[in-house]
């Protein structure tokens, strides 16, 4: 199955699960990334890449972006998006349009502010999809992306582990029908690169000034740099 065809499966019920599944704190994470950059004017453009149901999106405006476009591959994740946009009375602040990371349809130095959450480990063509990402950013933007990561200390690695690939799949199947995609979040945490192997492949994508900030004992990471 394809990646798109994968969250199209377990688009109705995404949220919910995730929620649920972190205790709610998925939330707070985008909240505490966003706040690390300057953001303020209705000028301010945001890029959300692999944008999902929209939670970052819809963030990205509450903290004070003036307008924000978000891209996904899958249809069936921006139609629940859409919806939450529309919800929360955004329409005219919030865009969301179907984009492959690695071919984005926008001209170059278009955004002030590129953001992806929880989705670049999904890239299939990962630094292509980084290289897009610094394309459409202004020089002087700013990058934020939060994902999951591997915690290093005891007891927290052990407990995260059989949590992620042991119960999680099974909530998922109970709540989804569909316990290979969680199967799949796991495979694909343990395989995206952590810390200083990941600044790296931004740097070399076109960024700098790169740093981490490391949350709830390492279970995520966002992840920021600058176009220079």
């Amino acid at each position: 199955m394809s990646i798109a065809g994968l969250f199209d499966s377990i688009a109705d019920n995404y949220d919910r699960f995730n929620h649920l599944s972190s205790l709610n704190i998925d939330r707070l994470w985008r909240r505490k990334a966003l706040r690390q950059l300057v953001i303020h004017g209705d000028n301010v453009t945001a890029l959300d890449v692999a944008c999902g149901t929209a939670d970052l999106s819809i963030e990205l405006v509450r903290q004070g972006v003036g307008h924000v476009v978000g891209v996904d591959i899958s249809e069936g994740m921006l139609r629940n998006g859409r919806d939450k946009v529309v919800k929360a009375d955004l329409e005219e602040r919030i865009n969301l349009e179907i984009a492959d990371c690695a071919r984005l349809p926008y001209v170059d130095e278009t955004f002030d502010i590129v953001t992806a959450a929880f989705g670049v480990r999904n890239f299939e063509r990962r630094k292509e999809g980084l290289k897009e990402m610094c394309r459409v950013m202004k020089q002087g933007g700013q990058l934020m992306i939060l994902e999951f990561s591997k915690p290093s200390y005891f007891p927290v690695k052990q407990l995260y582990n059989f949590y992620f690939k042991r119960i999680m799949p099974i909530v998922g199947r109970l709540m989804t029908g569909n316990q290979g995609a969680y199967n799949y979040f796991y495979d694909s945490v343990q395989r995206f690169p952590q810390g200083e192997e990941f600044m790296a492949e931004l740097r070399e994508a076109g960024f700098a000034a790169t740093c981490q900030k490391r949350m709830t004992l390492g279970i995520a990471t966002a992840y920021y740099a600058l176009k220079q």
